[in-house]
């Protein structure tokens, strides 16, 4: 896909329609996510990469020594905080990094929109490619054993996929997995319910929750140090 297919602009409109309402709320969600659980696996001196980073809730909000974001929605480099570097390109084709040049790779919400297996394993290989050895991939994701209609009650859902499956299609690339969350955050941001964000912190400290609550899935891969 290049920029001048009709793809990118049917995203802008879909995030546009989906999101825009929201962007506030969702920075202030994706703030408590950042400070409260991600920031743990990301070196604050580190490199990391935001793939699918849509308006960029998480990249803007991590700490990190250099920030890297890739979409192939044209409008997505409006919401980008200053110093942080853009790839308008499909996920699946050669990223423009060096081998070994990231520390991490989170996605949030993304694999879902990928048209097949063929597709992501291409993006995984190339997450394994430009991680360093100790590098980890994190991906959020709906987990389709727990949502199973809801899941295509949005027009961009394709790709479905559980922890176990994502977990193995990892593995097969070269991937450890050394964390498998197959119940973690609730489903969706993009309704009307807009939980406290007190509620959100005292949900991430209380994992015998999320199994009742949680239909996202949290994968986390580790290119082996060796």
């Amino acid at each position: 896909m290049s920029a001048s297919d009709p793809v990118p602009d049917e995203l802008q409109r879909i995030y546009r329609q989906r999101f825009d309402a929201l962007t506030t709320y969702r920075n202030a969600v994706w703030r408590v996510l950042t400070g409260s659980f991600f920031q743990r696996w990301v070196p604050s001196n580190g490199s990391v990469l935001d793939l699918g980073c849509g308006y960029g809730e998480f990249i803007n909000n991590i700490q990190a020594g250099r920030k890297y974001a890739m979409d192939l929605n044209p409008s997505a480099p409006r919401h980008l905080a200053a110093g942080i570097e853009f790839f308008e390109q499909d996920c699946s084709k050669p990223w423009p990094l060096k081998e070994n040049s990231l520390d991490v790779v989170f996605t949030s919400n993304f694999f879902e929109h990928l048209p097949d297996k063929t597709t992501l394993a291409r993006t995984l290989r190339e997450a394994h490619r430009c991680l360093r050895p100790g590098g980890i991939l994190i991906a959020l994701g709906p987990n389709i054993r727990h949502v199973t209609g809801r899941y295509w009650d949005f027009w961009d859902h394709y790709l479905c996929l559980t922890d176990l499956s994502l977990a193995e299609g990892l593995q097969t690339i070269g991937f450890e997995v050394p964390t498998r969350i197959g119940a973690f955050l609730p489903y969706t941001m993009s309704g009307k319910m807009r939980p406290p964000l007190w509620m959100l912190r005292l949900y991430l400290t209380l994992p015998f929750l999320w199994r009742f609550f949680g239909h996202q899935f949290l994968v986390v891969g580790r290119k082996p140090a060796s």
